[in-house]
């Protein structure tokens, strides 16, 4: 693991930590009982299976 060698000042930290950015979740279109509907691709199989609710979405 890396270990500093130097103290590194408050502001150069905080302006570090501000690049970092979410990407937005992407959306799968998927057809259940009859209607098309955009869920998130890790809740696909959920969704078909009827685990998970997808009027929520």
């Amino acid at each position: 693991m890396a270990t500093p060698k130097f103290k590194m000042s408050r502001s150069n930290t905080r302006h570090r930590r501000s690049q970092w950015k979410a990407d937005n979740t992407q959306l799968q279109e998927v057809k259940i009982d009859g209607q098309t509907v955009r869920i998130p691709r890790r809740l696909v199989k959920a969704a078909q299976l009827g685990l998970v609710d997808v009027e929520q979405f």
